[in-house]
């Protein structure tokens, strides 16, 4: 299912930066399956070690790592999907809270990037944004990896009954839940924007 990862760079190796038309042609495709599809098997644990190595190497102003990672799988996950059906019936359409639950229930694996705050010089907007890195990071590894993939926040993502069940403490967000499996359909093109209608010059007023 997956290419070798190679190992982590030694600390102060130079790195050069290269041409890479592999990666170009990955990012020009890259499509997120949809969660629906994704089944067993799901990533190991050393595939897993691998993806939430590669998910770390993000922009982190600071190197205050300022995330963690919660992974759900196996008999785990449908315990915390139990504890959490019994919020549904409280969201503003407990129908589709329901339903939503199912991008939960049938991935085989699922990773929840915790965002954390850390005080101090850093902003926290920006230590929020390195949890977001994270989130796309994992994406393309996983992607990258041949797995099916997707990153989704839910109600579940929100509701404070939830986010204590999943062991969050005081100021710690989900950035994401990102699903992983072997995805049964081959993933769509979709609509995408259309980047010259949201870009321009900045020209001095």
């Amino acid at each position: 299912m997956t290419g070798s990862v190679p190992p982590a760079p030694a600390f102060g190796e130079m790195l050069p930066i290269e041409t890479s038309p592999e990666v170009l042609s990955f990012l020009a495709r890259r499509r997120s399956a949809s969660a629906m599809t994704l089944t067993a098997p799901g990533p190991d644990d050393g595939q897993l070690a691998d993806l939430l190595r590669l998910a770390a190497r993000v922009p982190d102003h600071g190197k205050l790592s300022p995330w963690r990672f919660v992974i759900l799988r196996g008999p785990v996950k449908d315990v915390f999907a139990q504890k959490i059906t019994a919020l549904a019936a409280d969201q503003v359409n407990p129908v589709k809270a329901n339903a939503a639950l199912r991008k939960l229930t049938r991935p085989p694996v699922a990773v929840a990037v915790i965002s954390r705050y850390v005080p101090g010089e850093i902003p926290e907007w920006e230590q929020r944004q390195s949890g977001s890195a994270v989130c796309m990071q994992m994406l393309l590894a996983a992607s990258a990896m041949g797995w099916g993939a997707n990153w989704i926040t839910d109600w579940y993502s929100y509701d404070p009954r939830a986010l204590e069940i999943l062991g969050l403490t005081v100021g710690e967000q989900v950035a994401g839940f990102i699903y992983l499996g072997a995805s049964s359909e081959q993933p769509q093109e979709r609509v995408r924007p259309d980047v010259a209608a949201i870009t321009s010059e900045w020209t001095p007023g």
